[in-house]
């Protein structure tokens, strides 16, 4: 295990209900009130108005700004810096999924920077203590990002997408209703288990020694996803499946699996460059890239993904090498994400090799990434080219 600091200050408000919260939570940070969300479903949903009626409980000016992409843009990140700078706004509001949630983080850096905000995106400025406060209100189990300080954007123009993390844009607070996931289509709940199970794979495939218990609780958060998701996928409406699921989506990514490790990330950096390229569904990219992913490091360091199929997956160990396991493990994950609805190759949303070598260079932040068994540019192209 590494040497590691620790430090979470958000503070979450978890349960039926809790949307009244924000009349309590708010006004410490100020009134005038970014509201950010994202595409139709809110206001079909009756949350827009809900919202609404507790932001004029507070008398709060309220400016909004809607239709946030899948893939938060550039663009969109600029056009809330000039709002907040144009109304003097003291606060965001984000309401809606881990999209939403990372646009206003990137706004809320971006407001006290002078410069361009894909400055702090590509990590050449640090974002400052003076980003704005945030507050959530989450719609989505998947990204996590209601409990971190992570955001991933896209610059469309330049087929880029990147991230980047930093303490001062962690959400204040964030309300997770249960009720509030209701209206998540089949596809997008299906997407949303994929992303909190491969954030658990990214540090669970560390490059570090001796972690059993952050070992232990990614492998618990996975057997709890694997037991619930079939059940949530074909009973959307069922609360109790849902608050199951937004809970593991908390802490699949709030820092706690990634305690003293050096965790890897290869495959979201290949998957954020094909969303980069083709903007398809990030979950849906992952289903696709992860076992690819596996069985390339496998041939290299079979031992992990062994475990994983042993421990997860419930495999007899019995007379069978690591090896073995592995090939049976990725089988297993394949199986699991196909039964539930996930997509298995990138010619599902009709990518072919056309750009295999654009994605290759946007993938590669070095001449290596990832930490488990770090890839090169070839290491790259063969796992693009055997997703497809």
């Amino acid at each position: 295990m590494e040497k590691f600091e620790f430090y979470n200050p958000t503070k979450l408000l978890f349960g039926k209900g809790q949307l009244s919260s924000l009349k309590k939570e708010i006004p410490a940070y100020g009134k005038r009130v970014l509201l950010l969300y994202g595409g139709g479903s809110m206001k079909k949903s009756g949350l827009y108005d809900k919202v609404i009626h507790e932001l004029k409980e507070i008398g709060a000016t309220v400016v909004e700004l809607g239709g946030v992409e899948p893939n938060p843009r550039l663009t969109t990140v600029k056009k809330g810096i000039n709002l907040i700078k144009e109304n003097q706004l003291d606060f965001i509001l984000a309401v809606g999924g881990g999209s939403v949630l990372d646009c206003a983080k990137a706004i809320a850096a971006g407001v006290p920077y002078d410069g361009d905000v894909w400055d702090i995106v590509l990590k050449k400025v640090k974002a400052s203590s003076n980003s704005v406060p945030i507050g959530t209100v989450l719609t989505l189990a998947a990204t996590g990002s209601e409990m971190n300080g992570n955001s991933v954007i896209t610059n469309w123009e330049e087929n880029e997408k990147k991230s980047f993390n930093s303490i001062h844009v962690y959400p204040r607070f964030s309300i997770l209703d249960p009720e509030l996931t209701f209206s998540v289509p089949r596809d997008q709940t299906v997407y949303g288990i994929v992303d909190i199970m491969s954030h658990v794979f990214e540090q669970y495939f560390h490059a570090s020694s001796h972690a059993p218990l952050q070992e232990r609780i990614g492998e618990a958060i996975l057997r709890t996803v694997i037991e619930t998701a079939p059940k949530l996928v074909n009973d959307l409406n069922n609360y109790e499946y849902r608050e199951v699921m937004l809970l593991n989506g908390t802490l699949a990514l709030n820092g706690l699996t990634a305690m003293g490790v050096k965790t890897d990330w290869a495959t979201h950096y290949i998957e954020h460059a094909v969303s980069a390229v083709h903007d398809i569904p990030h979950g849906g990219g992952l289903a696709i890239l992860f076992p690819r992913w596996m069985e390339h490091v496998a041939a290299v360091r079979p031992e992990k993904v062994a475990q994983l199929g042993v421990r997860v997956f419930d495999l007899d160990p019995a007379g069978k090498t690591d090896t073995q396991l592995a090939a049976e493990a990725i089988e297993s994950l394949v199986k699991f994400w196909t039964s539930i609805g996930a997509p298995t190759k990138l010619s599902d949303y009709g990518i072919d090799d056309k750009e295999i070598e654009l994605m290759t260079e946007r993938a590669m932040l070095a001449d290596q990434i990832g930490n488990y068994v770090p890839l090169s540019n070839e290491d790259v192209r063969k796992i693009l080219r055997n997703s497809l």
